[in-house]
């Protein structure tokens, strides 16, 4: 916009009250805790001009409606609807960068984080002390006793592999809870992945040790209303984006759930093989195998991988075609090249593995640009 617009435009207005700090909240059904959690900020953040920003994919019960009424009545409260997006990540990188306050926190809408730390992270970070405040259990005065055993061990466990993959420091990378510089914090967004649930572990991962860190300990809470994310898709994108940053982006995030479901496939078409071999012969067996681990790769990819980008109606049948006639090229992709490798050293396990790699890479790339595509 020309200098002299900027000008008549600022000088026409009163310029509103910039928040000094922007508290946002990705959502996914959490309604019944929007409401408990605006009165536990609006009283832990007394001295302070503050705003929140509600991140929302779309909830199905009403969580952004009720965000958009209450911001109706209270300037400081705003909601983003992220129709036909699904992923904390991306939730929290479009909060975040939607935001004009120059500090900017995150934490969770189920009333498991401490907002009473929020002030001192601000006052930290304010004094210069460092660029990121990361709200952590596991150092003296947190704690996690809210997590049941499994997932404790589950916490613990991903926070060491963390630690020792990618040479980050701190005592929690996977925590959801911290505050950030937002001119820092835009640095690095170019480069940080929209998939996935930890932002913090990218951002770490990211920043190359580029951002001071700080701690601060908290006391991790039992969620009151609806239900944990934690669930087997949330593990895959974990382990998606170690192996991402770990080859520099060779490996993108989504192959591995992908290549879980390939996995999934092969247990589908084993047990289709061995049910029809009794009743027909073994070419007719195969085919259908062939087919029926196809469609059930589609449909498990299209619920998992594909979440965010999920095909229903006639675009799912449409998918369904165009991903069974991807898996049928790269199926002779995979023998061509075995067969090519096996006649150059004769190893069967590597010739095989190798056809098997490409075949996956090439049903992987092209599932990307003609299945699942954005807009």
């Amino acid at each position: 916009m020309p200098l002299q617009v900027l000008d008549a435009w600022d000088s026409s207005r009163t310029k509103p009250q910039q928040p000094t700090l922007s508290v946002v909240i990705p959502t996914y059904d959490e309604v019944k805790n929007i409401l408990p959690l605006l009165r536990k900020l609006e009283s832990a953040l007394k001295s302070i001009d503050w705003e929140v920003i509600f991140a929302d994919d779309d909830s199905p019960d009403g969580t952004h409606s009720l965000a958009k009424k209450l911001s109706l009545q209270d300037r400081r409260i705003r909601c983003l609807r992220r129709v036909g997006r699904r992923g904390l990540a991306g939730a929290c990188i479009d909060g975040i960068l939607a935001s004009s306050a120059p500090y900017v926190a995150v934490m969770d809408g189920d009333l498991q984080h401490d907002e009473t730390l929020l002030v001192r992270m601000l006052r930290r970070l304010e004094d210069g002390e460092g660029d990121i405040v990361v709200g952590t259990r596991y150092v003296e005065g947190g704690s996690a006793s809210a997590f049941s055993l499994q997932r404790g061990l589950l916490s613990r466990t991903a926070n060491g592999l963390t630690r020792k993959l990618l040479g980050v420091s701190i005592s929690d990378p996977m925590s959801g809870f911290f505050m950030v510089r937002r001119d820092m914090f835009e640095k690095f967004a170019p480069s940080l992945s929209h998939e996935g649930f930890k932002i913090l572990l990218d951002l770490l991962a990211t920043s190359r040790h580029e951002l001071r860190v700080i701690e601060e300990p908290y006391v991790f809470r039992s969620r009151q209303f609806g239900e944990s994310k934690f669930n087997i898709r949330i593990g895959l994108e974990f382990i998606g984006l170690i192996a991402a940053r770990l080859t520099n982006g060779v490996i993108e995030p989504r192959f591995v759930p992908y290549a879980f479901v390939g996995l999934l496939g092969l247990a589908v078409h084993f047990s289709i093989l061995s049910i029809a071999l009794n009743f027909t012969g073994f070419e007719q067996s195969q085919a259908m195998a062939t087919f029926g681990a196809m469609l059930s790769n589609f449909a498990i990819n299209n619920v998992l991988t594909y979440r965010d980008m999920r095909l229903r109606g006639l675009a799912a049948v449409k998918g369904a075609i165009v991903f069974c006639l991807i898996g049928a090229t790269g199926f002779i992709a995979n023998i061509g090249v075995a067969t090519l490798l096996y006649g150059t050293r004769p190893v069967w396990w590597l010739a095989g593995a190798a056809g098997a790699l490409i075949g996956s890479v090439w049903n992987f790339s092209m599932s990307n640009r003609l299945v699942w595509r954005r807009p």
